[in-house]
């Protein structure tokens, strides 16, 4: 991977946090999360929604056009990360471009909304549509569609490391020579009471009602924490640009053997693995901060921990994540962690949870990890510079 360093060229996002990166930015140096109260059919539960000039975004858009009104919210948050993002770029009348952009549950909307006509209509009867519209491939189609892009189109699920892995095949087709120009990400509309219901049947939802109702990275915790969150990113990706915000120059995968599909093990052998190829060619002391998956659970941010100090050994880079501000957005939250990472490069500022001991910031920032890692046992790791 070293051999190439993938430039970033521009990037968009919609989320709990804003629209823009200067709202984005904004909302990262406050130390207010975005939780609140949400209504699960007549039950009162934690979560974040999109910020009140995403919801008109997403409104307008899925306005524009008759055929957009039929499509889940998930495909529209990508669409409108995926504007933003080549706008940046400059990458509007060009459309030889290939996409990649993966969510951990998909239409989820949609599919619900579709399976329970087919059971309350007592004749097994579903809307013609419901095939294309709840299809996975859908998210990726559709952003192709609206962008009139070209090139290869891919759409596929990971579960919460679908957006980093998004990264990594964007990275592959790049390094290829297949395409100079790759379009990645992640989206994610989960707020269900069905996907809530399973949430809590893992026993990993907060009940907490303090003041930040996600601990991540706390391993002091006592109970689980992990709340629900919406948004999307996505990332203009070029192999041959000289208006670079920041380059890829490490990109590292693992995968563990697993008992059942939400294990992990005590120190996230993925992650080390996963880290360890990221970082192949570059000296370990020189990552000045890691923006860590912790979805807020007990085992979870503990392993992720535990594999952080098998690979770093004396050398301890900042530490932080953003779910204890925007929840978890599942094959999302990779992305959005990105956008996090490339924020902190810009502004050379390290964000960290604030109910956490401080952590001092003795030199610029130059490099940051991103981590995800999902149900499964399935981790990535990439490396950000400037």
């Amino acid at each position: 991977m070293q051999d190439i360093k993938i430039a970033i060229t521009g990037w968009g996002s919609i989320s709990p946090l804003g629209v823009n990166s200067e709202d984005v930015w904004k909302r990262y140096l406050d130390n207010e999360h975005c939780f609140a109260k949400i209504d699960f059919h007549g039950v009162q539960e934690w979560a974040t929604v999109l910020s009140k000039e995403g919801k008109a975004i997403i409104s307008a858009l899925s306005a524009e056009k008759s055929r957009y009104k039929q499509l889940d919210p998930s495909t529209w948050y990508a669409m409108a990360a995926s504007r933003k993002a080549i706008q940046q770029a400059c990458w509007q009348g060009n459309t030889e471009f290939g996409i990649n952009i993966g969510s951990s549950r998909g239409a989820t909307t949609a599919f619900e909304k579709y399976h329970t006509q087919y059971i309350e209509s007592g004749k097994q009867i579903v809307d013609p549509i419901t095939s294309p519209i709840t299809t996975l491939g859908n998210i990726a189609s559709w952003t192709a569609a609206d962008l009139g892009a070209t090139g290869p189109v891919i759409s596929h699920s990971i579960t919460c490391s679908t957006a980093l892995h998004a990264m990594v095949n964007a990275a592959a087709w790049l390094k290829a020579g297949f395409c100079t120009r790759f379009l990645a990400g992640g989206s994610e509309a989960p707020l269900t009471s069905f996907t809530l219901a399973q949430m809590k049947a893992l026993k990993i939802y907060s009940s907490l009602d303090d003041q930040y109702p996600c601990r991540a990275l706390d391993i002091s915790k006592k109970q689980n924490t992990m709340i629900l969150g919406e948004g999307a990113a996505s990332f203009c990706l070029e192999t041959k640009s000289d208006k670079a915000l920041a380059y890829i120059s490490g990109i590292g995968y693992g995968t563990e053997p697993i008992s059942h599909g939400a294990s992990l093990s005590a120190d996230a052998l993925c992650l080390q693995k996963s880290m360890k190829m990221a970082l192949d060619g570059h000296d370990p002391e020189t990552v000045d901060a890691i923006i860590l998956h912790a979805p807020g659970t007990i085992k979870g941010d503990m392993a992720e921990m535990k594999s952080i100090e098998s690979v770093f050994r004396q050398h301890k880079p900042l530490l932080t994540s953003n779910k204890w501000k925007i929840g978890h957005t599942f094959g999302a939250s990779g992305a959005l962690s990105m956008e996090m990472a490339l924020l902190m490069l810009q502004h050379n500022q390290f964000i960290q949870p604030p109910y956490l001991a401080p952590q001092h910031q003795d030199r610029p920032l130059k490099k940051i990890l991103i981590n995800a890692i999902g149900f499964g046992g399935n981790a990535v790791s990439v490396l950000i510079e400037n």
